[in-house]
């Protein structure tokens, strides 16, 4: 994934801060995300959707509110109209650099903003709301016993996640004014709501209605135990996933055909935590899986590690294999799997203790087979590529499992 930090005029001209997190393969489609109440684009759980979403083809555009994170202007002088309208002018820049977003993303209060924002934006053909309030006006029990001074005083600090906020009358009345029945029945495009039972500051009733308001086609998916902010690693991937793979059915992230003289073959290794040993796996643009340490490790055992791709790369080139030559013989094979497991073992005829790598590799084999089957299916199981390919330097030792 690269990011490009760019900057574009909002709703009243001011720089909005923005990173454009692109995929380093093909460019499948655009994704625009709205961060959460005055938080910022560089939140966690906005990091992770993004390069989750970069992994699977899809560029995303995060950028701060007017005041907010490092854009211009005053966040007193904004409302929730206001960020709506930096929404639609975040989905202005995107278009005018022929990336005009297929799909919107929002964070609680940014889910009800790109709720309302979306009939603007003519590109959008799907939209993810994450922790999004059915009523903006939700927002203000943030205020606690503010709200008395603000509408006596016309404004009034108040502490938000430890850190100052003025709030103004203004603000109040236009989120309280807000109503997105009307939007979400008209949004003319698919929608996944996501929420988290337990979520403390946005409760899940708030999911059902919007849900309840929304036509078809429209998912829920539930985020289980994870919070507002979506601060666990875990529950950021989770919903990235599931955003990728739900958003297939609506946009068109078929993969362009590679450029004239493009290699053939590549395996893409990148981290995608800097935190831990997480890693993406790309083989070309249609596959993607990932790779980690067990906790023990350091890691978070989210993927499997370097050693058991090792040896699954034995057990997989060892079934097809026997499969091939069982084919082309004809012989009654109804199944077959292998087990493998890796290790570090004493060298026969090493000295000062060296170890080399060993793998034990069980075979199944089912059907009505004949002994001197079995033994011909075992030897070939010898002449598979990768096992030949590791034998050069490594011990490699086969036994046909007992199923007597």
């Amino acid at each position: 994934m690269t990011t490009e930090r760019v900057t574009f005029p909002g709703h009243d001209g001011q720089d909005l801060a923005a990173r454009l997190d692109c995929p380093d393969g093909p460019l499948l489609g655009t994704v625009l995300f709205a961060h959460c109440f005055t938080c910022s684009k560089d939140i966690p759980a906005a990091r992770r959707i993004a390069g989750r979403l970069a992994a699977m083809g899809l560029a995303v555009l995060r950028f701060d509110f007017t005041g907010l994170g490092h854009s211009d202007g005053e966040f007193a002088n904004t409302t929730f109209t206001s960020n709506v309208d930096d929404v639609v002018c975040a989905a202005g820049y995107l278009a005018n650099r022929d990336m005009a977003p297929g799909m919107l993303i929002g964070h609680s209060l940014g889910g009800a903003a790109v709720l309302r924002a979306a009939k603007h934006i003519d590109s959008v053909r799907a939209v993810t709301t994450i922790g999004a309030p059915f009523d903006p006006a939700h927002v203000t029990h943030n205020f606690k016993g503010a709200l008395d001074t603000i509408a006596r005083e016309g404004s009034a600090e108040v502490d938000l996640g430890g850190r100052p906020f003025r709030i103004t009358r203004g603000f109040v009345e236009d989120v309280s004014a807000a109503n997105l029945a009307p939007a979400i029945r008209d949004l003319n495009a698919a929608l996944l709501v996501m929420h988290a039972p337990r979520d403390t500051q946005v409760g899940i009733d708030n999911a059902g209605e919007i849900f309840k308001a929304a036509r078809h086609p429209k998912s829920f998916v539930t985020l289980d135990d994870a919070d507002h902010l979506i601060t666990k690693p875990r529950d950021a991937e989770y919903a990235a996933e599931v955003i990728a793979a739900w958003s297939g059915r609506y946009l068109d992230l078929r993969p362009p055909a590679p450029p004239p003289g493009a290699p053939e073959g590549i395996v893409r290794v990148s981290e995608a935590d800097a935190d831990g040993f997480l890693q993406d796996v790309n083989a070309g643009p249609e596959h993607h899986v990932l790779a980690d340490e067990p906790e023990a490790y350091g890691g978070t055992n989210r993927g499997m590690s370097p050693y058991g791709f090792l040896s699954a790369g034995l057990g997989a080139c060892t079934s097809m294999t026997i499969r091939m030559y069982a084919r082309r013989k004809g012989w009654p094979l109804s199944h077959v799997h292998v087990d493998v497991c890796h290790d570090k073992m004493h060298a026969q005829d090493a000295s000062g203790g060296e170890k080399i790598d060993g793998f034990i590799r069980e075979i199944y084999l089912e059907g009505d087979l004949t002994d001197d089957q079995r033994q011909k299916l075992r030897e070939i199981a010898n002449k598979c590529p990768v096992h030949r390919t590791l034998e050069r330097a490594s011990k490699i030792t086969t036994r046909l499992a007992d199923q007597g």
